[in-house]
């Protein structure tokens, strides 16, 4: 009996010590993420294939509130970075850049979070052929998702995820990134 109560009281023990970490989970959080992104356009115009397939090095800001274990809010500055790609033998350059405010719904398995995301991006595009002169800005707002993971150690989270920037123009706009966290308590 003696040994069961020692054995219960050191449980107890080991899991208040665990406690501090598991509240470090839920608050405001600021990071930033760096990756890779992409710009496809693929259309037919006038019996001409118009075909646009740039890449870039992009980043963002986050910032955001996690105020239950499952569920956040977060605001992101999304920068796609400049691609450019040879369409019809003109170089055409792409620059992608805007603001998300998305709903991020968790489950968490031990120190790992898997998450999900929607929501949507006010986003801001210019395409430019310098060659030709030519440049064009487009603006919009449009539904935005991804899907990612994060390995959580105290208040640090270190995040890699796949975004979609649902714009109406184009075939594809994605993200690849890898990033970090930190939750204020």
């Amino acid at each position: 009996m003696r040994k069961t109560l020692i054995a219960a009281a050191l449980a107890a023990s080991f899991s208040l010590l665990s406690l501090p970490a598991l509240s470090a989970d839920n608050g405001i959080y600021l990071g930033a993420s760096v990756g890779q992104s992409g710009v496809q356009y693929d259309e037919d115009f006038e019996g001409e294939n118009f075909s646009f397939d740039a890449s870039a090095t992009g980043f963002k800001a986050i910032a955001g509130w996690r105020f239950i274990d499952w569920l956040a809010v977060e605001a992101n500055y999304v920068d796609l970075g400049s691609g450019d790609d040879n369409v019809l033998g003109t170089r055409v350059e792409s620059d992608v850049n805007g603001v998300s405010l998305s709903a991020v719904g968790f489950v968490p398995v031990g120190p790992v979070d898997l998450f999900a995301r929607v929501g949507a991006v006010n986003w801001n595009a210019d395409l430019e052929a310098p060659s030709l002169g030519v440049s064009a800005s487009d603006d919009g707002t449009d539904l935005t998702y991804g899907v990612g993971a994060q390995f959580r150690v105290w208040s640090l989270s270190i995040r890699g995820e796949y975004e979609v920037f649902d714009i109406s123009d184009a075939d594809t706009v994605d993200m690849f990134s890898i990033g970090v966290t930190w939750t204020f308590l």
